[in-house]
């Protein structure tokens, strides 16, 4: 408890009011900080170091001096008399600052005694080397950039609440660089995936994130209303059908990263709001989607981890190596039940019962499939796996088996026991498609009589001009930041996730 009232309120009243009084000593001075507009930087403190540890012996036999320009903020301070030590921190990481009054002058050096850990400084000065090894500046002249009228968290206790840290994410970033290393590396990562993408021949594009119609999806959406057109509106759920007209228009190969809204629960794995990456590409199913996702999360384990075999709370996934079962194959592996010993929906239900698998009365064997998997075989999958082969009772968008119309050409992938990806060989059948999509707008309304549901017409219509061949694939961008950086939270990826006001 102590801790959590150390990270949500670090500062006492007074301190508070010293720092508002500093601050007005220097307005009434004519020095106020947040007047000044500009400060042109030279270098920043990686920069600094890497090139004065390259040129430190040329500039020791030349008594030339490396003189520099930096900005940042001033995260701590040792006053000593006629000269002092603090480290700034420019966002790329700390460096040491030497500030003497003889090179400051007697005026600026009393003025920087009185500033605060957590101002923003503007430091001018030469690069040298301490008695201790460490590359530092020695100023030459110091400028108050902003005044922190907030103090930083206490040292050892820091933004240790995680709620106040999700809150203040501001404030985590300052003191917690670790926060800021996961979320250079999302930015990283989606670079990346848009560099591969990009060099498989698919086009970026955006569709529309206000909607004109709730579809009968499961997933609820956020609900608003257009005053103009004085029509219901809604954010979108997925980017899937206005990427799939695309296909129909002849972009044949196109992704979205696209931000997505769910009006449902929240947990580790779940925030309202979260972006995913969808790519559609023709003439290709499923198992070209299969080999596209294992060459992606190969080649960003490499790029971002350094190697294909990284550790996941502590389990080590191997993302080189991927397992493909059927859903079939992986209920009779992890739950010793053989789907096709089920003659009769009938068969399927008492089977269920027997394994203590709870169902609808009325459940199929493609329903009853689904429930043993999720009993026994999901909690299992913490190697990369495929699980592919769905049955049609869940799969609306996806092309049947021609081998066998009980089943769609659809997957999902497993790492750690967590979903992280949807893909289908697309249905492109307007006949199928527009029956699909009016029996799953009617079984949502009779679960939840209140919903607006529809059927997209316009996405049928589309499918009646003539789809190719359809691979799709859809992913969480959150969940394979979470995989890549080792964290156990939605909220540790999200900059700023949804959170229950205070008050």
């Amino acid at each position: 408890m102590q801790e959590q009232q150390n990270a949500k309120a670090p500062q006492s009243t007074n301190e508070l009011a010293v720092r508002r009084e500093k601050l007005q000593a220097l307005v009434d001075a004519g020095n106020n900080p947040y007047e000044i507009t500009k400060f042109d930087i030279t270098h920043s403190s990686v920069e600094i170091k890497e090139a004065f540890e390259a040129r430190e012996s040329e500039l020791a036999e030349s008594g030339e001096q490396f003189i520099v320009r930096i900005g940042g903020r001033m995260v701590s301070r040792r006053i000593m008399g006629k000269a002092s030590f603090a480290h700034i921190d420019d966002g790329e990481g700390k460096i040491q600052l030497y500030v003497a009054r003889d090179a400051l002058g007697e005026e600026v050096y009393a003025s920087f005694k009185k500033w605060d850990v957590g101002d923003i400084l503007g430091i001018e000065g030469f690069v040298f080397r301490t008695k201790t090894g460490e590359i530092s500046i020695h100023a030459t002249s110091a400028t108050l950039l902003s005044k922190s009228l907030l103090p930083l968290p206490e040292k050892f206790h820091g933004l240790t609440n995680l709620e106040q840290r999700y809150r203040q994410r501001y404030v985590d970033l300052i003191v917690n660089p670790e926060v800021k290393e996961t979320f250079i590396k999302r930015s990283k990562i989606l670079t990346l995936i848009r560099r591969y993408l990009d060099g498989k021949g698919f086009l970026e594009v955006d569709t529309p994130i206000l909607v004109p119609l709730e579809i009968g999806a499961s997933a609820r959406p956020f609900k608003t209303h257009h005053n103009t057109l004085d029509i219901p509106m809604y954010l979108r759920i997925e980017t899937e059908l206005y990427l799939k007209r695309l296909i129909v228009g002849g972009m044949n190969r196109v992704y979205e990263v696209g931000r997505i809204f769910r009006n449902e629960g929240m947990d580790q794995k779940h925030n309202p709001e979260f972006t995913t990456i969808e790519l559609y590409q023709a003439y290709t199913d499923y198992y070209g989607m299969m080999d596209l996702v294992e060459e992606l999360y190969k080649m960003l384990a490499k790029e971002v981890c350094g190697s294909t075999t990284i550790t996941y709370q502590g389990n080590e996934i191997d993302l080189s190596h991927w397992e493909r079962l059927t859903m079939v194959e992986a209920v009779k592996k992890y739950a010793g039940v053989d789907y096709n010993d089920w003659e009769t929906d009938e068969m399927a239900r008492e089977c269920a019962k027997a394994h203590h698998v709870e169902v609808p009365e009325d459940a199929t064997c493609g329903t009853v499939l689904i429930e043993f998997f999720d009993a026994f075989v999901e909690d299992k999958l913490i190697q990369p796996t495929f699980i592919y082969d769905y049955p049609v009772e869940n799969s609306p968008l996806a092309k049947r088996k021609p081998t066998d119309p009980r089943f769609t050409e659809r997957f999902e992938y497993f790492i750690n026991c967590t979903e992280f990806g949807n893909a289908f060989s697309e249905l492109n059948d307007p006949i199928d498609q527009k029956a699909r999509f009016e029996s799953q707008v009617e079984k949502k309304r009779q679960e939840e009589p209140e919903c607006n549901a529809e059927v997209d017409y316009d996405y049928v219509t589309a499918l009646e001009y003539g789809m190719p061949p359809t691979g799709g694939l859809g992913f969480g961008v959150d969940r394979l930041v979470m995989l890549l950086t080792d964290s156990a939270s939605i909220r540790d990826v999200l900059l700023f996730p949804t959170m229950k006001p205070e008050n």
